[in-house]
């Protein structure tokens, strides 16, 4: 019963994923349908970054890393795992409410640091004002994501899956209302004032999603036993251990934290470059969010549980599946982003105040950041060879030197080439960071080593991605009229990436680059 559960489990995840995926590009479509590129746009983006940008150390990142095993722990051992879920959720909140107090306050040094360009025109005094508007999300959606932990640590998955879509409804809902109403609420409808009445409701919708979401895992934790309630902190010996585990890790995730201020920092300085690299962004975090999922999910702690047990042969099996599966998914898409990224940004953004030269500017962006896609999958392959190890130091030392990269590229090319250097330098350091991984694992021997298998189809995956891609060139002449039409594109659009797709399974099967059985068995899995 225990697989079926899992199984079931799985496809709940999958299902509210793909559901808040879709809701996430719809949201992201009207964001620049109504707002484009504008300064209204750029001081939006960066204000909601702000405090997505810390939820990584507090929400899903290190914090969440260390108290979900501390947690299931308790759980199957029957301690207090409910005192200890209740502690950690006062005690989280306690430190959130303090940092967010803070954050509030200081929201200009925030901004600064954030997007130094801004400073001395518009953009900065209306970030500020949205990023004090927006901060406290920070607040609700680390709480949110503590509960989520229980919940997923208990076997209820529903309820924290679920709780990312409410976001993007919500943002929804407050885009169309507040387009719907501009024309009786604004007196200037001809010029910016509709796009800063927009941008208002957008700033509110976000605090008022996370405190959604933290109502609808509350009470799901609720029905199952686990009632969070407000009282004054204390500090356990449970939470000092909390704090030592999740120290190491919060590190690490400043590192990546860093490499993102960075891209934004740059960006700041060239008009638009803020919302070209988000929206370009978006498009390519679907397709690497889709592969990691898979390996997170199946994969890799499959690598992490053999090379633990000391199955090193076994382990090298899971890793070089896992890296070749991974490829077989990642390089196609990747040269997908590379040959029709136009198409792509046209389609998808390209209405109201979001016009060609936005759509131009987001492809070059976008084109670039598919030249990395390959990079970031690996990372997920070759990271748990160290973290099943228990080696979290050398990661670390790699992420350092490849954010020095990352700086030095950003900001040293950026005089030549413009905002495109943020996301060549985001590139770059992936690369950097994969070769760094790969020649450290060569010390732990063959267990590391990619195997006769994953060298004979490689190349094979790299030649039917490459074939696709000219499959992709003739489908969007075939149809290239159709993406420009209101009334088709979508629908144009959607037939050039099924023949794409079409083609590639197809190529790939007949030149030995994979088997589709072995997609449909990974699924199973």
């Amino acid at each position: 019963m225990k697989p079926i559960r899992l199984i079931a489990s799985f496809a709940t995840v999958g299902v509210w994923t793909l559901l808040s995926r879709i809701f996430g590009f719809i949201r992201d479509i009207l964001i620049a349908g109504y707002l484009g590129t504008g300064f209204v746009a750029q001081a939006f983006l960066v204000a909601f970054s702000l405090p997505n940008m810390f939820r990584r150390f507090f929400a899903e990142g290190a914090f969440n890393m260390a108290f979900v095993p501390m947690f299931s722990k308790k759980l199957e051992g029957e301690q207090d795992a409910k005192d200890f879920a209740q502690d950690a959720f006062v005690g989280l909140g306690f430190i959130l409410l303090i940092f967010t107090t803070i954050g509030v306050v200081f929201m200009p040094a925030l901004v600064l640091m954030m997007a130094s360009g801004f400073a001395g025109d518009a953009r900065f005094d209306l970030a500020v004002s949205y990023g004090r508007i927006a901060f406290p999300y920070i607040l609700f959606i680390s709480l949110a994501a503590l509960i989520s932990g229980v919940l997923n640590a208990t076997g209820r998955f529903v309820a924290a899956a679920a709780a990312p879509v409410l976001l993007n409804v919500i943002f929804i809902m407050a885009m169309v209302f507040a387009a719907f109403n501009a024309t009786l609420a604004v007196e200037d409808v001809t010029g910016g004032e509709v796009a800063e009445y927009i941008g208002n409701h957008l700033a509110w919708a976000v605090p008022i999603a996370g405190v959604a979401q933290l109502a609808l895992v509350w009470f799901a934790a609720r029905r199952a036993g686990f009632t969070m309630r407000l009282r004054l902190p204390r500090l356990t010996p449970d939470l000092r251990k909390l704090a030592l585990i999740a120290a190491p890790a919060m590190l690490a995730g400043g590192v990546v934290q860093i490499n993102l201020l960075v891209g934004r920092q740059v960006a700041s300085f060239y008009d638009g470059a803020i919302a070209w690299l988000s929206y370009a962004d978006r498009l390519y975090q679907l397709p690497l969010g889709v592969v990691a999922i898979a390996l997170g999910v199946v994969l890799l702690p499959d690598l992490s549980r053999r090379l633990a047990a000391g199955d090193l042969e076994g382990g090298r099996e899971a890793f070089n599946r896992a890296s070749e599966l991974a490829l077989a998914l990642t390089i196609p898409a990747a040269v997908a982003l590379i040959v029709i990224p136009l198409p792509l940004v046209s389609v998808l953004f390209e209405r109201g105040a979001f016009d060609s030269d936005d759509t131009a500017a987001t492809a070059l962006a976008l084109s670039v950041y598919g030249l990395g896609l390959p990079a970031f999958v690996l990372q997920k392959a070759l990271q748990p060879l160290f973290f099943a190890r228990e080696d979290t130091r050398r990661p670390f030392y790699y992420a350092a030197i490849a954010m020095i990269v990352n700086a030095v590229i950003a900001i040293g090319l950026s005089i030549y080439i413009g905002y495109i250097a943020a996301a060549l330098a985001t590139t770059l350091a992936a690369w950097v960071m994969v070769w760094l991984l790969w020649r450290g694992s060569r010390s732990m021997g063959e267990a590391a080593a990619f195997d006769t298998r994953f060298k004979h189809r490689l190349w094979r995956i790299i030649l039917a991605s490459g074939l696709m891609g000219g499959v992709l060139i003739v489908a969007v002449l075939l149809v290239g009229p159709a993406l420009g039409m209101a009334g088709v594109r979508y629908a144009a659009l959607a037939f050039v990436v099924s023949v794409g797709m079409g083609g590639y399974f197809i190529i790939g099967q007949m030149i030995g680059a994979f088997r589709l059985s072995e997609f449909k068995a990974a699924m199973r899995r």
